[in-house]
């Protein structure tokens, strides 16, 4: 597994992490027992990234990775997590006092003195563009409360707000071949800035997998039920904001362009995290099977897999179906 520069935090991670929204939260059951297989499945893989938020579960995947953690010493996991979804996503709501109480929670939480890296969980622009928030933040690792920082968001305008600030040490943006805006400044921004960039929603909520069909049904509680337009929170986040049908068929086109023995998830994965400027893809898993075949997609980085003719695919398939509708979005 290769392992990247976390910015300038001196940290390393792999070229693909773990989301754990899953293990929280929003996506069906899943048992502890099961959610503790996930992780040392992806660390046995070579997994160094945990990604998770204090909301996924109200804190219950804080909890899994917390108990994880502490059996193991000198790990060498970085967990990120995120802050700011617990109140109504208002900027009054973003002060330095609210921020304590937050990473003071997820400190319990996970069990640590200091935490690893807080994200900002897509919090409103005008946040994202105050001095103060940094200023909150700065104060943060100051006191070592946390180690390092960084803005997750939901459009790339936010994301390049982000990486000007200077002690930004990441940005977390959905990015697959459904979502290419990224490509087009963010990637290049991040990478002169020496910004990390995290790929989240890599597998387009599952729509990426190739193995979901027009009469795929979901759970009540999964937000690919109840979020599919937006209900909930921004649309972008569930299937990458493209229309279900629509994605189904893309799948299937860029699944019929892949060699024999290439899954579409994999070739994914690795096509993201091929791209110059990614650090790290966090996709989430259900189970062991899916956290092994996300971890070792990262062999078809260093294989013969072409990712250049893959890219083709993506591009074509993307101009054709998918930037209409998603590419002035987000």
């Amino acid at each position: 597994m290769q392992q990247r520069a976390l910015g300038g935090t001196g940290r390393s991670i792999s070229a693909i992490g773990l989301g754990t929204w899953q293990l929280g939260a929003d996506w069906g059951a899943v048992s502890e027992e099961d959610a503790t297989a996930v992780l040392a499945a992806s660390v046995d893989r070579g997994v160094t990234l945990f990604d998770t938020a204090d909301v996924y579960g109200d804190g219950r995947s804080e909890s899994i990775i917390g108990r994880f953690l502490s059996d193991r010493p000198g790990h060498g996991i970085t967990v990120a997590t995120k802050m700011g979804r617990r109140l109504p996503q208002e900027p009054g709501n973003y002060s330095p006092e609210n921020f304590r109480v937050w990473t003071d929670r997820s400190r319990r939480t996970l069990g640590v003195d200091t935490l690893d890296l807080v994200q900002l969980h897509c919090p409103p622009t005008a946040v994202i563009e105050d001095d103060a928030t940094y200023d909150a933040l700065d104060a943060l690792v100051a006191d070592g409360t946390i180690a390092a920082y960084g803005v997750s968001v939901e459009t790339c305008a936010q994301a390049l707000a982000a990486i000007a600030r200077p002690s930004v040490s990441n940005v977390q943006i959905i990015f697959n071949p459904f979502r290419l805006k990224p490509l087009d400044e963010v990637l290049s921004a991040a990478a002169e800035a020496g910004v990390a960039v995290f790929a989240r929603v890599p597998l387009a909520s599952g729509l990426l997998s190739g193995t979901y069909t027009a009469s795929t049904t979901f759970a009540e509680n999964d937000h690919r039920t109840y979020n599919r337009h937006g209900e909930s929170f921004d649309r972008g986040e569930t299937f990458s904001g493209v229309d279900y049908e629509v994605g189904l068929s893309a799948a299937a086109e860029l699944a019929a362009a892949l060699p024999e023995g290439v899954s579409l998830p994999a070739a994914t994965l690795a096509w993201i995290a091929a791209q110059t400027g990614v650090t790290s893809v966090i996709p989430g898993a259900r189970n062991v099977r899916q956290a092994q075949a996300n971890a070792d997609a990262a062999a078809l980085l260093d294989g013969d897999f072409d990712i250049a003719q893959f890219d083709a695919v993506v591009r074509e398939v993307y101009d054709r179906d998918l930037r209409a509708a998603i590419h002035p979005l987000w």
